[in-house]
């Protein structure tokens, strides 16, 4: 069983940056693909960036292409999430999520999520 821990949500103003960190317990399934979700209340759970250990392919959703990048620490079993030019509309809750299987952002079907962090994007 893999256990993800989330850190680094907070509250910050529109324009501005965090960084999301997603630390894991088991090596093993870092070498698959690791990524974030984001939800917001009343709202379907959806795919924001995913990566491949072994590969460094990155993906994302394009409502955040080009303001957020996803990137890891194999040595430290860590994914990494670094969100810049924040919108209100990125606020939510923010999921690490292991996927023994490929990199499918657009799916829900991830094997091991963490506990969530809650980002909050003020205009």
């Amino acid at each position: 069983h893999v256990q993800l821990v989330e850190s680094g949500g907070g509250s910050v103003q529109a324009g501005g940056s965090l960084r999301l960190s997603c630390g894991a317990s088991d090596y093993t399934y870092t070498s698959r693909c690791m990524g974030w979700f984001r939800q917001v209340p009343g709202k379907e759970r959806e795919g924001v960036a995913g990566t491949y250990r072994n590969s460094g392919n990155m993906y994302y959703a394009d409502s955040v292409k080009g303001r957020f990048t996803i990137s890891r620490d194999n040595d430290a079993n860590t994914v990494y999430l670094q969100m810049s030019s924040l919108k209100p509309e990125d606020t939510g809750v923010y999921y690490c999520a292991v996927r023994v299987g490929g990199c499918r952002i657009y799916d829900d079907d991830w094997n091991y999520w963490g506990q969530g962090t809650q980002v909050t994007v003020s205009s």
